[in-house]
């Protein structure tokens, strides 16, 4: 009934195809996005992303659901970490990559992967293509296959077709109705919300003038001073800036109105920036440069623009990007995020297995600790509206 199709470019299926299939709400995952890492040098075999896309067709060779895959060759830029996975399988005389990751590249979001677009048959679709990733990675003769950052009913079918599901947890904000930046400090203990005015005070009095730009009008000098802002984040950090200026270009000639970009002016000079995605009801913070230090600027360019966008433009969520305990106490929740994994070998697979059970027993210790710190009035606290402790940590899922 179904045969699944792979690809070593994305070009290979249609855009329109692609798009039509894809989540409005995750635009890391739009066919533009994924072609012009493609088309510009952010993946390949140089950098361990090699492209091998999954399409599930009909008899008639109609795509019925597509999902972005990568034969990889490292875990870099994946942030569902195995290096201890890799390690111990290479201690065991074996080699873990190549893999199979089933991901948007280096983008910690969550988002749906299995593209099935809408219909009575989505159920069968999203079924056949998971058993199929699984006789493709069993046919390329790869160690593993890792579904990344998956919503939860998303990771409920993986989990169903044998797959083990992992953990993780991000800090993110729900918009509660808020008619103004100020409804949502309302929200916040006094001393949290005394600490947030406090921090903008300093970069309103510091002279510095904020700018939150839609990508279609972002200049290409504006683009060119974003991009050295990005390596220069890298460079102080020691990391790889995979992601090319002509990927920044190319993308805000073919989706920008999906791109916000926040920039940070001293004296009329670009100083600092903040590039996001949006989605058709969140916000997605990726990356961050500051040539020089100013005191609150971070929290100001990443955080509170982006939170006066969200309730200015009435979006429900708002992803900051990965890691950052630091951002409970502006108004960021933990929040679980989800992958779901498959391996070749029975007998390491039962002792991932094990390892997961553990692994999740701290994770939801941590949830529900950092759940403890909460910025919001008792009365206005997202979790604390659903009674038990336990439910209150559920309701942040």
């Amino acid at each position: 009934m179904y045969k699944l199709t792979t690809h070593s470019r994305i070009a290979e299926i249609p855009a329109q195809t692609w798009n039509a299939l894809a989540d409005p709400d995750t635009p890391f995952l739009r066919h533009e996005f994924l072609r012009a890492m493609e088309d510009h040098g952010c993946v390949g075999e140089q950098l361990g992303w090699i492209p091998t896309h999954l399409a599930l067709r009909d008899a008639d060779d109609e795509v019925l659901a597509v999902a972005p895959c990568y034969l990889k060759l490292n875990s870099y830029g994946e942030f569902v970490f195995d290096w201890s996975w890799a390690d111990a399988y290479r201690r065991s005389g074996r080699d873990y990559y190549p893999k199979l990751v089933i991901a948007s590249p280096y983008t910690p979001a969550t988002g749906t992967r299995i593209l099935t677009g809408s219909g009575d048959r989505e159920g069968a679709h999203a079924r056949a293509l998971i058993q199929g990733s699984v006789k493709v990675a069993e046919r390329l003769e790869v160690s593993s296959l890792h579904w990344l950052f998956t919503t939860e009913h998303e990771t409920q079918q993986l989990e169903s077709q044998g797959l083990m599901r992992r953990l993780g947890c991000q800090f993110h904000w729900r918009n509660h109705d808020y008619d103004s930046f100020d409804a949502f400090l309302n929200a916040l203990t006094a001393a949290k919300r005394k600490m947030i005015k406090r921090e903008r005070r300093r970069v309103s009095d510091s002279g510095l003038r904020i700018r939150r730009i839609r990508g279609d009008a972002v200049s290409e000098a504006e683009w060119a001073i974003f991009h050295r802002l990005y390596c220069d984040t890298f460079d102080k950090r020691g990391g790889l800036a995979t992601l090319s200026l002509d990927f920044f270009q190319r993308i805000a000639e073919t989706m920008g109105e999906h791109l916000l970009l926040v920039l940070a002016y001293d004296a009329g000079k670009v100083v600092a920036g903040a590039f996001n995605l949006l989605g058709s009801s969140s916000l997605y913070g990726r990356h961050w440069g500051c040539f020089r230090d100013y005191h609150s600027l971070h929290f100001e360019v990443c955080y509170y623009q982006g939170l006066e966008h969200c309730v200015e433009h009435h979006l429900q969520r708002f992803e900051p990007g990965a890691q950052g305990e630091h951002k409970v106490s502006r108004g960021f929740l933990p929040t679980r995020t989800w992958s779901a994994h498959w391996v070749a070998d029975p007998n390491f697979g039962a002792a991932i297995r094990r390892f997961l059970a553990t692994e999740t027993e701290g994770m939801e210790g941590y949830i529900a600790d950092m759940t403890d710190h909460s910025p919001y009035r008792s009365s206005d606290d997202p979790a604390s509206r659903h009674g038990s402790p336990r439910a209150a940590r559920d309701a942040l899922q």
